[in-house]
């Protein structure tokens, strides 16, 4: 199954700390790194990494950080054709700092911005002969919804990862086939008014909500609710975990595994990438995943 990415990419500017600065302090930084990321382009690596054929399509800017991240998604297996570079827009920024088994984030889209409906009318002809595309919220909120609605028409599969949050209008939920939020994320879309449980069968095979360190959960078109555990991990690093996760569901679902077995699969994914630095860097292979799940069995 050949599996689409429409997102962002950006470069992770990375600092390390002893801990995160409260509002108005300063503290001395223990390194930094810069680090091909956005959560499109890491989503896409996920995949890759996991044996999927997969493209990624956004834009980056004629400067030297899109050089670097291009140059990075090919090497990953990524395949980048359809890229738009662009000139005077540069590429975008992460501003990550990490501490305390945790991050924060500032994101400054640039070229990710310029990924439009009329950049989504060019690779329409190419898009339609996927079987699967992915998106996520660093890009127009706009062009997500175009590209949903023309997905819904082609009957091309839809998974929608509504980070970082925003409101996502229903009829959009409805067409695409599975929306993939954290707990904070599902409040913004659905409200607080109704228990997770509750929430996740109106929805069953479609609502898939992350939990952190609690795991994932879903429900199955019997009723059933499925809460799978996260994998205990020694955390380094949990930048783009969620986009481990998210990834790998993705390629697991499209190989044909039932929703319980691909979830477990990305749970242990997303667990192995918090012990590496480093967003893509830290993705496990299919082999690294496989041999874990293997051991966690015997």
């Amino acid at each position: 199954m050949k599996l689409a990415v429409v997102g962002s990419i950006n470069m992770d500017m990375t600092v390390t700390a002893e801990r995160i600065p409260h509002k108005g302090e300063t503290l001395r930084g223990d390194s930094i790194s810069y680090i091909p990321g956005g959560k499109g382009a890491n989503q896409a690596v996920a995949m890759a990494k996991l044996g999927a054929q997969v493209e990624m399509f956004g834009c980056v800017g004629e400067d030297g950080n899109g050089q670097k991240l291009l140059e990075n998604l090919k090497k990953a297996g990524v395949r980048t054709e359809h890229v738009k570079v662009l000139r005077e827009v540069p590429t975008g920024i992460a501003m990550i700092t990490v501490a305390e088994n945790d991050n924060t984030i500032i994101v400054v889209p640039g070229a990710n911005g310029k990924v439009d409906r009329a950049y989504i009318d060019e690779i329409k002809p190419v898009l339609e002969t996927y079987d699967m595309v992915v998106l996520q919220h660093e890009i127009p909120l706009d062009t997500v919804h175009y590209v949903v609605n023309f997905c819904a028409e082609k009957k091309i599969q839809v998974v929608l990862n509504p980070a970082p949050a925003a409101e996502v209008p229903m009829e959009v939920i409805e067409k695409v086939t599975y929306v993939t939020p954290n707990e904070h994320e599902a409040v913004l879309i659905f409200g607080d008014g109704q228990p997770t449980e509750e929430l996740l069968k109106k929805y069953p095979e479609k609502l898939i909500i992350t939990q952190g360190s609690r795991g994932v959960a879903a429900c199955l078109k019997s009723g059933e609710v499925l809460n799978v555990p996260a994998r205990p991990a020694k955390v380094k690093d949990t930048t783009g975990a969620g986009d481990t996760l998210n990834g790998a569901f993705c390629v697991r679902r499209a190989m044909g595994d039932d929703l319980k077995t691909a979830l477990a699969y990305a749970n242990t994914a997303a667990s192995l990438s918090t012990e590496k630095f480093g967003a893509q860097a830290g993705m496990p292979t299919a082999e690294e995943v496989s041999q874990e799940m293997r051991r966690r069995t015997s």
